[in-house]
């Protein structure tokens, strides 16, 4: 596998990563939350020479999207969310375009995905795992060869998704991050939607060990 990882600075946001995942044999790719750069996106799959058959959204938000219908018109893909998102992307109060800052933005997608789905990338097998909370058509995905997860807005590194915009729960982001992430093997490295890499072995502690300081 190829991964090409680009920071796309938004305003009032900060930076967006968005991921190019590519089967360097059979010369397939996915990008995931193209939320800008698009020239540098394109740029990579033509030197790579890498043909685009997805655009995968973790989730519905502005800061994810932005970037989606011009890398479409250049590069083709089908551009994949959960089933929730289908509402979620034609309602600019759920898309947050306004809230943060950007010009209106319509994504339509062209297929739906469910929990437990299998994607392929030529070679590539990636898991479809339904994660809501930050929004509710949040999803995460999971490729085990690879022992990566890319966890969108759900999981970073040492803290997890807002819960306080439409459609977000704090309850439904902590059954997803301890019933769904935290039991994957704890060398997965998890890629999300802002921020750094980490591992799941180091985001454990945080939910599963916490304790109260004693005075």
């Amino acid at each position: 596998m190829i991964l090409k990882r680009i920071k796309v600075p938004i305003e009032f946001v900060g930076e967006t990563n968005c991921y190019i995942i590519i089967d360097e044999i059979q010369k397939k790719a996915m990008v995931i939350d193209p939320a800008g750069k698009v020239e540098e996106i394109v740029e990579i799959l033509i030197n790579l020479d890498a043909e685009l058959e997805y655009i995968y959204l973790t989730h519905c938000h502005a800061d994810h999207i932005n970037g989606v219908n011009e890398l479409k018109k250049a590069k083709g893909g089908k551009v994949l969310i959960h089933r929730n998102g289908r509402e979620n992307l034609a309602n600019r109060i759920t898309v947050l375009d306004e809230y943060i800052g950007l010009p209106p933005i319509t994504v339509k997608e062209d297929s739906i995905v469910d929990d437990e789905d299998k994607l392929h990338v030529g070679k590539i097998e990636l898991r479809v795992i339904f994660t809501p909370g930050h929004t509710n058509d949040g999803t995460s995905l999971y490729c085990e060869e690879e022992e990566m997860l890319f966890s969108g807005d759900t999981l970073f590194k040492g803290a997890w998704g807002r819960v306080d915009l439409p459609t977000s729960s704090f309850q439904d982001i902590m059954n997803s991050i301890i019933n769904k992430l935290l039991i994957l093997p704890e060398d997965t490295i998890v890629y999300p939607g802002h921020g750094d890499p980490t591992r799941i072995g180091d985001e454990k502690p945080i939910y599963l060990e916490a304790k109260p300081k004693k005075d």
